[in-house]
Formats: C-alpha cells, sequence, structure tokens
C-alpha cells in the first residue's frame, strides 16, 4: 500500500507537469499530497520541512546556482562568451567547432537563457546545410553537453550530496569524461558531418591573438572548474573566488556590479529548487524509502536495469531534479547505502539524456521557440542522438564494473 501511495505522489507531479504549471507547483502539490497520503502527523510535517528548508545542503545548493548566475551575469556585460566565437572562429575556421565547441563552451553555465544566445550562433555557422528542426536539436543538445558531467548544476550537486559520501564530485566528474566524448561525438555522427568546415572567413590577426581572445573569454569558468576538481573546494566557493577575482581583472565598477545582485535571483528557479529539497525531506519522513529494498528484490529484471528505467522514464515526466530527489533515495535504500561508481554513472546519465527530449525541460521550449519549429519535431531530429547515448551508457557501465568501480 505505502508503495502505491509513492506511486500516486509521482503521478501528482506528472499531472501537475501537464497542466502546464512551473516545476514548484508540481512539487507543491507532490508535497501536500506526500502529507495527505501518508497520513503524517502535524509535528513530523513541520520538522520534515523545517530541516528541509533550513539545513546546509539546501542553503548550499541554493548558493550554488546564485553565485554561478551571478558570474554569468558578469561574463555577458563584458561580452566575453561572444567573444570566445570570435575566438574559435579565428583559430580553427570550422563550422563544426563553432556549431558545438562554442554552445559547449556557454553551456558551462546553468542558465536556460544560455540557449537563446547559442541558437543564432549555430544557425549562422551551418547555415542551410541542415533543417531548421535539425538546427534547434543540435543547439540544444550541444549546449546540454556540460549539463551530465559538470558539479555547477545543482542535478548533479544534489545526486551526489545524496549519496551520502559513497561518491564524490571529483570522481564522478572524470568518469563521466569518456562520456562527454561519446556525446560529443555522437552529435557529429549524426548531423555536424554533414556541415562543411571552412566558414570561409579569412582571419585579420595572428594565432595568437585568438589564441589570448579565448582565455580572456572563458578563464574565469576554466579557473572554476579547476579548483573544484584539483582542490575540491565547495561549488559555491570556487565560484565566489571567481566572481572576486573577475571584479579585478575586468575592472567591474560597483554601478555595474549592483543590477546583478538581483537579476542572478531568479526567483522562480530558486523557488523550486527550495521546495524539492523540502520534498525530499517530507518523503523521508514517511518511511518508505526504507521499505524499498524488499520490493526491488522481487523482481525479475537485473537490479541496475530496473534503476535505470526509473530514472529514465522518471526524468522524462517529471524533470531530472524531480527524479533526482524522489528515485536517488530508493537506490540508496535498496542497496543499504553502497551504490558504486559505475551504477551512479549509469543512472546521472540516463537521467541526463531522457531530459534531453522531455517536454517539462524549459531549455528545449525556449530553443524551440527561438527556433521557431515546435518542440516534437526538434526532440523527433534529437531521438536518434538519445538512442545511441543510451547504448553506449550501458556498455560504459559494463566496461566500469568489469574494473571494479
Amino acid at each position: 500500500m505505502d508503495l502505491l501511495k509513492l506511486v500516486a505522489v509521482f503521478c501528482i507531479i506528472i499531472l501537475v507537469m501537464w497542466m502546464k504549471k512551473p516545476l514548484l507547483t508540481a512539487v507543491l502539490a507532490a508535497t501536500i499530497g506526500t502529507v495527505v497520503l501518508y497520513q503524517l502527523p502535524l509535528t513530523v510535517t513541520c520538522a520534515a520541512v523545517g530541516k528541509g528548508a533550513t539545513s546546509w545542503t539546501t542553503i548550499e545548493t541554493l548558493l550554488v546556482f546564485y553565485t554561478t548566475t551571478f558570474l554569468q551575469r558578469m561574463l555577458e556585460k563584458r561580452k566575453n562568451l561572444s567573444d570566445c566565437q570570435v575566438a574559435l572562429n579565428g583559430l580553427f575556421n570550422n563550422r563544426r567547432i563553432n556549431a558545438s565547441v562554442v554552445p559547449l563552451l556557454l553551456g558551462c553555465l546553468p542558465s536556460a537563457s544560455t540557449v537563446l544566445i547559442c541558437g543564432p550562433i549555430v544557425r549562422d555557422s551551418v547555415e542551410d546545410y541542415l533543417s531548421a528542426p535539425e538546427k534547434a536539436a543540435i543547439t540544444s543538445y550541444f549546449r546540454h553537453i556540460t549539463e551530465s558531467f559538470l558539479p555547477t548544476y545543482t542535478t548533479i550537486f544534489i545526486a551526489v550530496g545524496l549519496t551520502n559520501g559513497a561518491v564524490s564530485v571529483s570522481a564522478f566528474v572524470l568518469a563521466m569524461l569518456p562520456m562527454v566524448a561519446a556525446l560529443f561525438l555522437t552529435g557529429h555522427l549524426v548531423y555536424l558531418r554533414k556541415v562543411p568546415k571552412d566558414t570561409g572567413m579569412v582571419s585579420q590577426e595572428p594565432k595568437a591573438y585568438y589564441w589570448k581572445l579565448l582565455v580572456r573569454s572563458i578563464w574565469s569558468i576554466a579557473l572554476a572548474i579547476g579548483m573544484i576538481l584539483v582542490f575540491k573546494l565547495p561549488v559555491e566557493l570556487a565560484v565566489f573566488l571567481c566572481i572576486l577575482l573577475n571584479i579585478f581583472v575586468n575592472h567591474f565598477r560597483p554601478g555595474e556590479l549592483l543590477p546583478f545582485f538581483r537579476s542572478a535571483f531568479e526567483t522562480k528557479l530558486l523557488a523550486s529548487t527550495w521546495l524539492i529539497m523540502i520534498f525530499k525531506e517530507v518523503l523521508a519522513a514517511t518511511g518508505v524509502i526504507e521499505k524499498l529494498p524488499a520490493f526491488f528484490s522481487a523482481l525479475p529484471l537485473p537490479t541496475f536495469f530496473i534503476f535505470a528505467l526509473i530514472f529514465f522514464f522518471g526524468t522524462l515526466v517529471a524533470g531530472n531534479q524531480a527524479c533526482i530527489v524522489l528515485c536517488m533515495p530508493m537506490v540508496m535504500a535498496a542497496l543499504n547505502g553502497a551504490i558504486s561508481l559505475s551504477l551512479f554513472v549509469l543512472l546521472m546519465c540516463m537521467n541526463y539524456v531522457a531530459m534531453q527530449i522531455s517536454p517539462i525541460h524549459i531549455c528545449l521550449t525556449l530553443c524551440a521557440e527561438d527556433s521557431k519549429v515546435s518542440f516534437s519535431s526538434m526532440a523527433a531530429k534529437t531521438l536518434p542522438m538519445v538512442l545511441i547515448f543510451i547504448a553506449v551508457s550501458f556498455l560504459y557501465y559494463g566496461g566500469l564494473r568489469f574494473l571494479g568501480l
């Protein structure tokens, strides 16, 4: 009965999303539904809500989102993002690199609006060599590659935190690098190979000029990632240090910085993240998670395959953050907290790739609108790349298992 109630909670999220309501509304409805269905006492509910609203994990997650968005505002102000494309043009004179590497680099920062910057770059690069839905598909696809592994994205930050130390951020990032290469190659094989390389641009400056321009464009992003991986600094601290350095390096005046404090506070996204963390604690207070191991052990399919299906279809209909919060605790409970790196990578791959064709992914909607194509046509062009990546993910899981990871 408790498991049926859990399914009902999951269906609440799906139903609200299908009604075109925002994520925060869906999560709030699921939280209320959990309290009602499991008849949680008022004291237990208040304790869970308080823990989810004020815990350091929640506060840290919100800080990561805010500081990263603030840094992005600084980069946009100094035109570092557009300079990145100019630098790559001068260095490589390659349409395929412009249509893939530029969106990939811009995707290092988690903001839905980034896809609107990538769209014109991709369209200018590929011109009429691809159809409009294909252009939209590769714009979204390459822009989101970094979302599969960078810890500046809250989904990864939350998922790693839910493993309770079983998987570290640095270990996950390093293990995902081959899958990042697979994503990149898949996009090239399916679509970009149809596009001629030469841009027709004649460089006006020596190569050294464009290398310097590229470094000036992305140094803060690269430094933040390096500090996270090498020195294992908390994400919010690494980004904050880059913000401070950027103030001096790019000579920001106080009057320029003041508007960023407000614009970086994206209310809906921060509120959604906050409510998700509350929902996680309310769900944990029901005790249903502890009952899952017995249920999963009775199923006739391999455990890793069951979990992969749950993560893929759960993300497809409920979104990546909601699926992580709902399903990762189940996995941890079913495995008694001993999740392997190989399984974690597989589940995160399923979570990531399902989001690339999910109708509740706001970036996809923006990309389709910007490209003036329907969502369904863009998703249909994305699907071949998704299917290839799924196959590679299972093969990679087998390889990691063989290595004992």
